[in-house]
């Protein structure tokens, strides 16, 4: 497998580039980033690009959808819960659904939380998988962006499903750059207090003028901070910390 990243300065947002080999079969997993890097790998590699994979409907990862499809034919793929918020999607994938570009096989995991429809892309042939904005390196996806779901279903999704893939693993993430499944085991802040190494924060907070406890404040993959909030009237949630009053 070939594999680039062309990532957005301002977003930044990852398109993950790959290829079953040079003058094969191509696929990108999002479309947020600047399409020249990609342009120039699709000439340089000599492949067809058949499909764009989105892990999800927020803006800063389809935003070139409508580029890759008229300039190579390529379809636009999702989830069906978020299909329609999809520009020029046209295919859905299910919760274990398999994409075959060339010799490479892509499996769907549908892994809600960040969005009802987020879907990882994993490459059981190349231990790899593309966790979109529910697992970034030292830091997970927020859940109270649009069409978001619950605290419990990011949980349930890192804990259940991602963290259950081997750990020797690549995650390519949705932002910023690559780790390994047995990195963020051992280190992602979230999970360190899921598996109860390290203990939750009592410190009171405010978000938005709701009251709660700061479970955690921890690095996030754009230099600023992620907070996990118990909020006093509504459970769980994890949110930018721009929006924490401490």
């Amino acid at each position: 497998m070939r594999v680039i990243r062309s990532m957005h300065p301002g977003w930044l947002s990852n398109t993950w580039l790959l290829a079953d080999r040079p003058g094969g079969k191509a696929c990108l997993i999002d479309s947020g980033g600047p399409t020249s890097a990609i342009d120039q790998a699709i000439a340089d590699w000599q492949v067809e690009l058949q499909f764009v994979l989105c892990t999800h409907h927020h803006y800063d990862h389809i935003a070139n959808n409508r580029h890759f499809v008229e300039r190579y034919g390529a379809q636009v793929a999702a989830h069906p819960s978020e299909r329609d918020r999809i520009e020029a999607c046209s295919l859905s994938l299910e919760d274990g659904a398999e994409v075959a570009v060339g010799e490479l096989r892509l499996r769907a995991m549908h892994i809600p939380g960040h969005t009802l429809g987020q879907l990882a892309f994993a490459l059981d042939s190349e231990a790899a998988v593309f966790t979109g904005d529910t697992l970034f390196r030292g830091s997970v996806g927020g859940t109270r962006g649009p069409g978001h779901t619950t605290y419990q279903d990011l949980h349930h999704s890192i804990m259940s499903r991602l963290m259950q893939l081997p750990h020797d693993w690549t995650v390519y993430p949705g932002h910023e750059g690559e780790t390994s499944i047995g990195a963020e085991w051992d280190q992602n802040p979230f999970i360190r207090i899921w598996r109860g190494l390290d203990p939750e924060g009592t410190e009171r907070c405010t978000v938005s003028g709701q009251p709660g406890q700061l479970v955690l404040w921890a690095d996030d993959y754009d230099g600023g901070h992620k907070a996990w909030v118990r909020f006093d009237a509504s459970g769980d949630d994890v949110v930018p910390g721009s929006r924490v009053e401490r």
